[in-house]
Order: C-alpha cells, then sequence, then structure tokens
C-alpha cells in the first residue's frame, strides 16, 4: 500500500511539475509578444519579403528572443534541481546561438560565423556536459566509440539538426509545429523512464512554441518570426533531447527500452533531417554551393499545389507523426533496415509531390515564355500556384508579356 502511494505520488508530482513548466513557459512567451512586436516595429527588426520568400507583407522578426526567455526561465524554476552539471552547459551553449542569431537577424551574420557559432556550442554540451553520441547501437556492428571520435560525430549531428530546424523555418508555424510535435514525442518518451529534468525540458520547449505558433499563424495584429535566433536556438535544444534520449536509451530496460534507436530519432525529425539533405542534393546536383538559399524545400513545392501556409504545416506535421508511428511498430526490423525503410518513404513521396507540382505546373504554364494572349489567364492561375512574384503592370499587353516572362 505505502509502495503504491509512494508510486502515485512521484507519478502525481512529475505531472504537475511537467504542467508547471508547461504552462510558465507558455505565459511567458504569450504575454511577451505583443510588446515585443510593439518594440520590433518601432525599431524596424522586421524581415522583408524578397523573391525567394514565401511571405508579402514586412513582419517583426525576434520571435526567438521570447522563445528563449519563456523556455530558459521556465526550466530554471521547475527543472532546475534535477539536473547535474549539465544544464549550465547546455544553456551556455544556447546563450552562444542566441546571441549569433540575434546578430543575425538585426544586421546580418557571415554564415562562417555562424557555423563557428553552432560548433562551439555542440562542443560545449558534447565535452563539458557530456551529452554526447558514445554508442552506434549495434549499427554495422560498431557498439562502444572512443572519445575523441564519440565528440567530433556528435558536433556534426548537432550541427545537421540545427541547420535542419533552421532551414524548414521558412513558412507560418512549421518550425514551430514540428518542433512542438518532436520534443513532446521525446518528452512523453523521458517521462516513461523518469527522467524528470528532461521531461519538463521537453514540454517548456513546446510551451513556449504553441504560444508562438498562436501569434505566428493566426495574429494579423501582432504577427511575428521566430528568425535564425528563434531557429537555431530551438534546434540546438532538440539536438541536445534528441542526442540525450540516444544515450539513456542505453539503459533502459522492459517496453520503454526502444530498439533501433537511432533509425528512430531519424524518424522523429524526418521533416527537418530529410528536407536538408533533399535540398543540399538538389543544390549541390546543380553546381551550386549547399547553403545557397532558394525554393526547392518541400514546403515550397506544397505551396505551388495552392496549399495555405497553414495547410502545408498541418500536411507535413501528419506525415511527420506517420513517419513516429511507422518507425515505433517497425523497430524491431534493425537499425539499417528501419533507415532504409525511412528514407525509401520519404524519397517516394518527395518524387510523388514533385510530379503533381509538375502537373498542375503544366495545366498552367507549358512553356517558360508566354505570350501577351495568355496573359490574363496565367495571372489568374499564378496567384493560387505562387510561381513567381506578380510583376508591374505596364499598359502593352506586349510588354506586360515580357515583364512577365523575366520574373519567372
Amino acid at each position: 500500500m505505502n509502495f503504491y502511494l509512494n508510486i502515485s505520488s512521484h507519478v502525481f508530482s512529475l505531472w504537475l511539475l511537467t504542467f508547471l513548466g508547461f504552462l510558465i513557459a507558455l505565459l511567458i512567451t504569450y504575454v511577451s509578444i505583443p510588446s515585443l512586436v510593439m518594440i520590433a516595429k518601432r525599431k524596424s527588426f522586421n524581415a522583408t519579403p524578397n523573391g525567394r520568400t514565401s511571405h508579402t507583407r514586412s513582419t517583426p522578426i525576434l520571435g526567438g528572443v521570447v522563445i528563449f526567455a519563456g523556455f530558459i526561465l521556465s526550466t530554471i524554476i521547475i527543472a532546475g534541481a534535477y539536473f547535474n552539471h549539465e544544464l549550465v552547459y547546455i544553456f551556455s551553449g544556447l546563450f552562444i546561438l542566441f546571441i549569433a542569431g540575434l546578430k543575425d537577424d538585426i544586421l546580418e551574420l557571415h554564415p562562417r560565423n555562424k557555423l563557428t557559432a553552432q560548433i562551439i556550442a555542440a562542443a560545449l554540451i558534447a565535452v563539458l556536459a557530456d551529452i554526447r553520441l558514445s554508442n552506434f547501437h549495434g549499427l554495422f556492428n560498431l557498439h562502444e566509440i572512443p572519445y575523441l571520435p564519440s565528440i567530433l560525430v556528435t558536433i556534426f549531428v548537432f550541427i545537421v539538426i540545427i541547420n535542419g530546424f533552421n532551414l524548414i523555418d521558412g513558412i507560418d508555424g512549421l518550425a514551430s509545429g514540428v518542433t512542438i510535435l518532436t520534443s513532446s514525442i521525446l518528452g512523453i518518451w523521458f517521462w516513461k523512464t523518469g527522467n524528470i529534468g528532461y521531461t519538463v525540458m521537453s514540454f517548456t520547449l513546446a510551451g513556449s512554441l504553441i504560444a508562438f505558433f498562436r501569434y505566428n499563424v493566426f495574429s494579423k495584429k501582432n504577427k511575428i518570426f521566430m528568425g535564425d535566433t528563434g531557429s537555431l536556438t530551438i534546434g540546438l535544444v532538440m539536438a541536445t533531447l534528441t542526442t540525450r534520449f540516444l544515450q539513456l536509451d542505453l539503459h533502459v530496460e522492459g517496453n520503454m527500452a526502444i530498439q533501433s534507436a537511432p533509425a528512430v530519432a531519424v524518424g522523429i525529425l524526418i521533416i527537418p533531417l530529410f528536407d536538408t539533405l533533399r535540398v543540399f542534393t538538389i543544390r549541390i546536383s546543380q553546381g551550386k554551393s549547399p547553403f545557397d538559399a532558394d525554393r526547392q524545400h518541400i514546403h515550397h513545392r506544397l505551396l505551388q499545389l495552392g496549399m495555405t501556409h497553414l495547410q502545408t504545416t498541418l500536411t507535413l506535421l501528419a506525415v511527420n507523426l506517420a513517419f513516429i508511428i511507422m518507425c515505433y511498430f517497425l523497430q524491431g526490423i534493425g537499425i539499417l533496415w528501419l533507415m532504409v525503410v525511412i528514407l525509401a518513404t520519404a524519397s517516394l513521396l518527395s518524387r510523388l509531390l514533385m510530379l503533381f507540382v509538375a502537373k498542375r505546373t503544366n495545366k498552367v504554364i507549358s512553356t517558360k515564355y508566354v505570350s501577351a494572349e495568355n496573359l490574363e489567364t496565367i495571372y489568374k492561375k499564378r496567384k493560387m500556384l505562387r510561381l513567381a512574384p506578380k510583376a508591374p503592370l505596364v499598359k502593352e499587353p506586349e510588354k506586360q508579356a515580357q515583364v512577365y516572362n523575366k520574373t519567372l
């Protein structure tokens, strides 16, 4: 009886701590955003539309500041006592990327300097917090790996995940929505395995982003973007949570021990990871730098099908959830085979998407160059397809067609 009461008390206290952390993070972010929007507008800290963005209005870009504040404060208040030394170094790494992202949002930061900041932040967490990939879980018959290679592999994985979240931050709600989903999934696993600190950390991140999601997607008066300040920091948190999941799973027994954990982690983060792999492959095959910005992302292709930002975000969240469920049920087939299934499924879906986009585009434009006669029809279709910025109107149809062709 006493044992039952102790277990019940522990479960209740864990749920209460998690809920309080979630609620504090949500309230801090929710209450702070309107004031930040007002300041950003006064100081002109805005994202201006350009040829590769999916937005048409200048919008405040410092949402990452309140996401960072809500997450940090709520985690310290609620879960600070449940960490050892590692929380100091996690937050130190976050602060480095926070400063780098803030400078990039307000001024401009060279990509080399941004990468340097990511390496330093990842190294802090891997070396000083000892949150690192020390075991390959049997992938290619590899298990324990030496210390130095494990640090290097961890830094590489951190950089991939951070940039993955940075790259999907191209439409309303996508980066925040994916993080809400993935951090909650990891948070449930941490809760089931009794890791209070990381449970609270997962759900405080989700709480901050739910408040941000509301303003980013649904608000007109106080609409705000997270900017690099937000995407870099949430990417680092997700890299930390994912790595900690892979570390702790090695010592978990019973139903919550995840088989093929590295492949399951890839499935959880499938949207940022596969989109990054996909656009880098396309850019390199076209002879471009993999870091050149363009409109090759999956979310851009869904927009070309006529979807709104919200529809695109919800579609990708549904796909992400489907991959998580698939990985959970197929975890027993082994890491390598599950990786093959994940990549094959993602590649097939990507190929089908490209075929749909090409088919829909061909219904509107059969050739790149258009005549004055069919220009009016194309203008009517173009808003739906988001094929190109609207060309300035001129009186003569022939000149109008020439101007339009230059925008394609």
